[in-house]
């Protein structure tokens, strides 16, 4: 197995976004709540400044890819096809496939703005939730209109990338991981869904028409699972939202062997998902949750590990603080407004974002 990742430690100026002008209601959903706080007093960073904790960042992060048995191929040729390509009002949507590993192919639609501008655009990947047509909705071609996130980003002028999930590829979940991992064995499931995330973000960056410092993440449900990895794990993104993926371990399926398998629920198991938020922070990052409902994910519960990296945040990096929570209370779905939000939290933090 390829236990190698492409080196993303950018220096400490480029973990910071330098927005143009934050989102009007970031105060909204940037504070955490008093017993949090409180509560997490004994939970002090470590580092004593800001070199000392790149140091401890670099090491948390190998230590997730030792458990996660992670892999990438960086050097690898994408060998971009297009399968099929058709003009909308506003965008071209295109369904592309692209080599992630060896003999391995995978399916994405790439939607790319109609623009006179000779501008470089900022773009953003788009994960899509458990669907039976998988990334169809994502891009208007199934129901329920306020999921059809890559093509609202797209109209707002993102280039927009949405890769399938490999969990597609055989005829079951389980059969899917098993084909996926016969080659690295060891390796978990999200050590997969991280290695396609970073791939897509390979093929963005191929893109002449793509802003390599203005690139963000979202997705909802299995897709804010993978958000949550890549922005963790991947310098190259920006700023993300993750919609109702479930932001503890025990918040949600984690333990499925398609995630991260029943290692997590061994007495003594070392890791936590606030090292994850801890990884992100100096990058905006924002959770929606639904509070309560079947399969509700994120909520009030999901601040203490947002709160862990507001902590991170406040001791090792300048600018303010913008990690939080948008609880929409209405269950595990993406209300339209709520989505109106997640538009303009990358539109200020990754089409407005600085130039630095």
């Amino acid at each position: 197995m390829i236990r190698c990742f492409v080196s993303l430690l950018f220096c400490a100026l480029s973990l910071s976004t330098l927005a143009a002008e934050d989102v009007p209601w970031l105060a909204e959903v940037n504070t955490p709540p008093q017993d949090v706080v409180a509560a997490s007093q004994a939970e002090q960073p470590q580092a004593n400044d800001l070199a000392a904790w790149q140091q401890q960042r670099s090491t948390l992060r190998n230590q997730w890819k030792s458990f996660l048995g992670a892999y990438a191929f960086p050097d690898l040729p994408l060998k971009i096809e297009t399968l099929k390509e058709e003009r909308l009002e506003h965008c071209t949507r295109r369904l592309i496939r692209y080599q992630a590993e060896p003999g391995r192919m995978v399916r994405a639609y790439l939607l790319i703005p109609h623009t006179s501008s000779k501008s470089k655009l900022p773009a953003v990947v788009a994960f899509h939730g458990t669907n039976s047509r998988t990334f169809d909705k994502l891009v208007g071609l199934d129901g329920e209109p306020e999921r059809h996130m890559g093509l609202r980003l797209a109209e707002q002028g993102f280039i927009v990338i949405c890769p399938e999930n490999f969990l597609w590829e055989k005829n079951s979940y389980t059969g899917s991981t098993d084909a996926a991992l016969k080659n690295h064995p060891g390796s978990k499931g999200m050590a997969v869904m991280l290695a396609d995330g970073m791939r897509a973000v390979d093929v963005l960056f191929s893109l002449d028409n793509v802003d390599h410092q203005r690139i963000g993440s979202y997705g909802h449900s299995l897709g804010a699972k993978e958000t949550l990895y890549l922005a963790a794990m991947d310098d190259r993104i920006c700023a993300a939202v993750a919609s109702e993926g479930g932001i503890e371990i025990g918040f949600s399926n984690w333990d499925a062997m398609w995630y991260l398998g029943d290692d997590v629920n061994k007495e003594g198991f070392p890791r936590k998902h606030q090292e994850l938020v801890a990884l992100i922070a100096g990058r905006p990052f924002l959770v929606l949750g639904g509070e309560t409902g079947r399969g509700c994910a994120d909520g009030e519960r999901s601040w203490p590990a947002l709160h862990h990296g507001h902590e991170i945040w406040k001791a090792y990096y300048p600018e303010p603080t913008r990690m939080g929570l948008l609880n929409h209370g209405q269950g595990h779905a993406l209300p339209w407004d709520a989505g109106e939000k997640v538009i303009q939290w990358l539109t200020a933090y990754v089409a407005n974002r600085a130039a630095e």
